[in-house]
């Protein structure tokens, strides 16, 4: 068994059901594949903050429920790389902010050791970072090369209108009603990266809930006003 033994709480949004695919399609549907075929050799997600990597990991430990390790190295690199160990008998490993150990010895050995343990065992590997492998900053060359071998997505970011889009699914995924002119208001009001956006919608459901308001233009103006950070 796994000695990584931490009670991650995964997102409760983060499910492939709530992800806008919208310029992702090629990834979502890779990723949703191999949660059902078992079989693939898993990939490399890359992307600048806020196209979705984190809820597209955590996705896929939601669909797989035990047979999945989420693994975020945001938070966990100070810890060493002996968290690895046994990780191999999971089905899926998913490593967030795989960067974060870029350079690092130990780390980079006990990757390595990781990605062939889960080749014998025929398990899937999914990184996520903010670059394409070969851009990197690891430098033991056979864990590069081990990493550029993964089928690689770039996550694109949303536009405005997609967006919108994906508060809305956000939202109904939450019980919510966004009615349009409400997300657009948010976009004018606060910072337009999705994980801001949706840190607010995710405070505008505690209040709406507390309140039983729904989420109009005015009310959600009450809200902010009240709530200057967000």
């Amino acid at each position: 068994m796994s000695q990584l033994a931490l009670p991650l709480k995964l997102q409760d949004h983060a499910v492939f059901e709530s992800f806008l695919p919208t310029g992702n399609e090629s990834a979502v549907a890779y990723l949703t594949g191999a949660v059902t075929a078992q079989d693939e050799p898993g990939c490399w997600l890359w992307g600048p903050r806020s196209t979705g990597k984190t809820h597209l990991l955590q996705a896929v430990c939601e669909r797989t429920k035990d047979r999945a390790q989420f693994v975020p190295l945001q938070e966990l690199a100070a810890a060493g790389p002996d968290i690895l160990d046994g990780l191999h008998t999971r089905p899926f490993v998913c490593i967030d902010d795989v960067h974060q150990v870029a350079g690092d010895e130990d780390w980079e050995l006990g990757l390595f050791a990781l990605c062939n343990s889960l080749a014998d065992a025929g398990g899937t590997l999914i990184c996520a970072t903010d670059t394409a492998p070969r851009e990197s900053q690891f430098q033991l060359p056979d864990l590069k090369s081990r990493f550029s071998r993964l089928p690689i997505f770039q996550l694109q970011a949303l536009d405005e209108d997609a967006r919108v889009q994906a508060l809305q699914l956000r939202a109904r995924h939450r019980g919510l009603e966004l009615p349009a002119e409400t997300a657009n208001f948010l976009l004018v009001r606060s910072k337009r990266d999705m994980s801001s956006l949706c840190w607010i919608l995710d405070m505008l459901d505690q209040a709406a809930m507390k309140a039983q308001r729904r989420l109009t233009v005015p009310f959600v103006k009450e809200v902010l006003d009240a709530n200057p950070s967000g």
